[in-house]
């Protein structure tokens, strides 16, 4: 079987998200996979200087184009429907998109299977919380008639599944739900490193985390409040925590820095931008709470992650995020920052419940793996290409 694959999504330097998705199960995939054949489509303007490389091996090859994107996207792709991404790649049995994207391919009556995986609709759910221009890509994108012309429909939670269904109209019968798997393997972190660490970020003393984009959808504001609440609980304690705020920019986060100059603790704020994989990990084991109220979340791999390096985890209960935490998290409503607040203190104030959180969390996340995805993936493929 020829399975061809967008990767795309694999074009930025830095990892995160649907990139962090796509680059971790195509390394569980041909790591089980050693018969099958793959060929990866790219395009990219610029000199990835052999970032693809490790893609190349004995069953699977880098197949590219050079085209500025705007030019590839919507004159090519979105207008011509040329070229056709599958006989790029010199005709493939199943080719799967992990992601939207701009995408002209052969007609199913040539026999071609297309799979597309949808991490979440929050732009369909929640158009508020985009900027124009991301809500003019989207539509450009043409997402519901995509997921129409699919042979099938992955969804990483069930709570995607129900959205894929209510909102875009797709049958039940076409879409398969495959769980994401975990992005962190638990390291031991020698002291020194953690130390350096620590102080090249400009963190002293115990803290509360957030890791994700800086973005309205992620709910940093509602975040903010409910620390300030925290901390004029805790004034009259010994106890002093900071917030940090770990991700990078997103859109529309004038706001979010505008509750952040009101806040009377704005100065134990801390916004770190983008933080490497080895930062991000050293937080996690040092959290004193990590704290994930986002209005929406298709998955939602932070709480996991922080919940493998032990790190007590209140989290939103709305959307996906319940089914993946389950009950190894305190659930909050993002709407309330007082129950926010609630969360975070029990965490900072009870042992007991701290431990039992921890240990809850060390279990559940152990439950999410690369592997498992990787064999259900590779169950569609075979299925699909079977029944052509």
């Amino acid at each position: 079987m020829k399975i061809g694959i967008d990767i795309r999504v694999l074009m930025d330097k830095h990892y995160s998200g649907i990139s962090e998705y796509t680059a971790n199960l195509l390394s569980a995939i041909l790591a089980q996979d050693q018969t099958n054949e793959y060929k990866f489509f790219y395009n990219s303007y610029h000199d990835l200087n052999g970032r693809l490389d490790k893609w190349n091996n004995h069953n699977s090859q880098v197949i590219g184009l050079h085209y500025p994107n705007k030019i590839f996207n919507y004159c090519l792709q979105k207008i011509f429907g040329y070229p056709r991404l599958d006989k790029i790649l010199g005709g493939v049995d199943v080719f799967w998109l992990p992601h939207f994207n701009f995408t002209s391919l052969s007609s199913s009556e040539s026999g071609l299977k297309k799979v597309i995986t949808v991490h979440d609709l929050s732009f369909l759910r929640y158009p508020q919380f985009f900027s124009g221009r991301k809500n003019f890509w989207h539509k450009a994108l043409g997402v519901k008639k995509i997921l129409k012309e699919a042979d099938m429909v992955i969804a990483v939670s069930e709570n995607t599944k129900n959205d894929i269904i209510e909102l875009a109209g797709i049958d039940a019968a076409k879409i398969r739900v495959i769980y994401s798997g975990n992005n962190v393997i638990k390291k031991a972190w020698p002291e020194d490193k953690i130390k350096t660490c620590l102080d090249k970020l400009d963190i002293s003393g115990p803290f509360i985390l957030y890791v994700g984009n800086i973005e309205p959808r992620k709910n940093i504001s509602g975040l903010i409040k409910a620390y300030d609440k925290l901390r004029n609980e805790l004034r009259n304690k010994s106890e002093n925590v900071d917030l940090v705020l770990a991700g990078a920019p997103g859109w529309k986060d004038s706001q979010i820095h505008k509750d952040w100059q009101a806040s009377t603790y704005k100065n134990q704020i801390k916004f770190l931008g983008y933080i490497s994989q080895e930062e991000k990990e050293i937080l996690y084991s040092r959290a004193a709470v990590f704290v994930y109220p986002s209005f929406y979340e298709g998955f939602g791999f932070p709480p996991l992650e922080a919940m493998t390096y032990g790190a007590p985890v209140v989290c939103s209960n709305v959307s996906s995020l319940s089914e993946i935490v389950a009950d190894a998290a305190i659930m909050i409503n993002p709407e309330k920052p007082e129950e926010i607040a609630k969360a975070m203190k029990l965490i900072l104030t009870d042992k007991e419940l701290r431990a039992h959180l921890v240990s809850l969390g060390y279990e559940r996340a152990k439950i999410f793996s690369w592997d498992k995805a990787a064999k259900e993936y590779l169950e569609l493929f075979k299925e699909l290409h079977e029944n052509r």
